[in-house]
């Protein structure tokens, strides 16, 4: 059974100059490599975001949820920011 299947597509310019540009300077072997290179990284940027999402944002939510009193003003997440960044002003 084939595990590949070949497709057609269209780049812009910059891009197309930009995926043979890498397999010219030896990066990758072909132009399908680098674009199943970018796919990777595209699905490990999502999964990464789906992860954050599932276990920091939803997680907060239910503390926020379950203790209202636990938000913060705008102006409190100000001032803890410059106090993390030093800032005396």
């Amino acid at each position: 059974m084939r595990t590949t299947r070949q497709m057609s597509i269209t780049l812009p310019n910059d891009m197309a100059d930009a995926v043979r540009e890498r397999v010219e300077t030896g990066g990758y072997a072909s132009e399908s490599e680098v674009i199943r290179d970018g796919i990777r990284s595209l699905l490990a940027r999502d999964a990464a975001i789906e992860r954050w999402l599932r276990e920091d944002v939803a997680a907060a939510a239910q503390t926020l949820e379950n203790d209202p009193g636990a938000a913060r003003t705008i102006d409190d997440v100000r001032a803890r920011l410059a106090q993390l960044r030093g800032d005396t002003a």
